[in-house]
This record gives C-alpha cells, structure tokens and sequence, in this order.
C-alpha cells in the first residue's frame, strides 16, 4: 500500500506590506515503501508515523505538520512513465462519459503508448484488450499498468488492421495513424449499439475517418470534438486565467454502430 503525504500552503501577515505573503507552499509526497523513513524537504518522516491511519496528522524531524492518507488510483496514475502525444484526462473523460463506460464493459483498444487510457479504462471496465505493435510501447505500458496492479487488461502484440478477435464488444478506442483501416472489423467486432471512437491528432485523420463512416450503413456518427483546457487562478478576489497557452491535443470521434 503507499500513501500520500500533504503539506499544507501556510501564509503569514506581513504589516509593513500590508498583505499576506506564502511563508510555506503546499508539496504532496508519494510514498511507495511504508517500511523505510520518508525523507522530504521538511524532514524525515518515520517509518511507523506512515503507518497511522488516513487522516492523521504527522510531524517530521523538523517539527513540520503532514496530513497522510491511502493513496487512490489517480495518485498512483499521475506517477506513470508517459510517451509523447499521450491522451490527456479531459480526454479519456469525455470517452468514458459518452460512451457510458461502467463495471460490465468489454473494451477494445488500439495504439495503446504508455497505457494511460488502457489504464483508466481498467479501472472501471470489466475487461480491456489492447492491440499494439510497437515493442517500445509494449514495454511501457506494461510497466505502468504493472505499477498500478490492474488485472483486467489483455494486451496483444497484434495489428488490429489485420483484424480484431472480440465479438459483441461495448466499445472500439482506437488511437491509431490510419483509423478507417479498422472500420470493417469493427462491423462485426462491436455489438448492436456498441461505440466506436477515434482519437487523432490531425484534421485530416479526422476528416478521412469522419467521412469512411458517412459511407457506411452500419454506423452514425454522433459527434466530433476537441476539448481545451483552460486553468484558473483564485487567490482572494483575484479570479483569472493562468497565463499559459491552451494546447491542442487531439480531435475525438464518437460514432455508434446501428445495424
């Protein structure tokens, strides 16, 4: 089990400037070994102090307070080895909400990289097969989906061009250079109902995507998006956007098989 350890932001009243100034930042710790002493740039945190229960709050050589408690999947998610171009959560959140992922799916995916879908898909799905061919990206997301102890995960040193071994699927996730090569497999991979999204980069791949579907009599398109992710700070009455560009990620396309 590994925990995660917080220290809060402390700020003080400084009367000369009139204002309150940031005295301490708040840092998160992730502790992955509970039987050895936890060094920070606080202190060393005992060993049998990180075994007390969530919610406790424990004091380092220095004298600085920590509140701890039981790391959840998404602390263990953020610590995944990440390859370039891999898919955001705003993302993989959209997906899971418009495809109505749950406990009972079966999910196929493809372009698998450092497993950060495959991994957020697992962890609500019944079942995930992942195809992949790039050995690079075999290796990383095995690690990382090793790390994070998921068990309902297939993945396949497979082209899913060539085909997919699945029937009556819930839902196809393809990150893929080429996704309209996959949409006779998905035909008879997908059950009546079932969901077919790709993930790309590229306005072409898109539109080439977009527009092999329209020729099909099997699948309506349901709706293309990007998302942008815009942060915000809020300190007292000051509420602004941070100033930091909002990046493209990708384009998302939702179609769904009928016949």
């Amino acid at each position: 089990m590994s925990k995660i350890l917080i220290l809060k932001e402390k700020k003080e009243f400084i009367p000369e400037l009139d204002k309150s100034l940031i005295v301490v930042k708040q840092r998160q710790y992730f502790v992955e070994d509970l039987n050895q002493d936890f060094h920070t740039n606080y202190g060393v945190i005992g060993k049998d102090e990180l075994k007390k229960k969530d919610g406790s709050i424990i004091k380092s050589s220095q004298g600085k307070e920590f509140i701890l408690f039981s790391a959840g999947f998404t602390d263990k998610y953020k610590r995944i080895k990440r390859l370039p171009q891999t898919m955001p959560l705003k993302d993989i959140g959209l997906i899971i909400a418009e495809t109505a992922i749950n406990k009972d799916s079966i999910i196929v995916e493809a372009g698998v990289g450092s497993g950060a879908l495959t991994a957020c898909l697992a962890n609500i799905c019944k079942q995930v097969y992942s195809y992949e061919i790039n050995q690079q990206h075999l290796d990383a997301s095995k690690q990382n989906l090793e790390m994070l102890d998921l068990k309902n995960i297939n993945i396949k040193n497979k082209d899913i061009y060539q085909g997919i071994d699945e029937k009556e699927v819930d839902v196809i996730v393809l990150d893929l250079a080429e996704p309209w090569q996959v949409i006779n497999h998905a035909k008879t991979s997908l059950k009546i109902g079932g969901f077919f999204v790709s993930y790309s980069p590229s306005a072409t791949q898109l539109q080439n995507f977009v527009n092999e579907l329209n020729k099909q009599d099997n699948f309506i398109v349901i709706k293309s998006v990007e998302l942008l992710e815009r942060f915000w700070k809020v300190e007292g009455r000051i509420v602004r956007p941070k100033i930091m560009p909002i990046a493209h990620s990708g384009f998302i396309t939702i179609a769904r098989r009928i016949c």
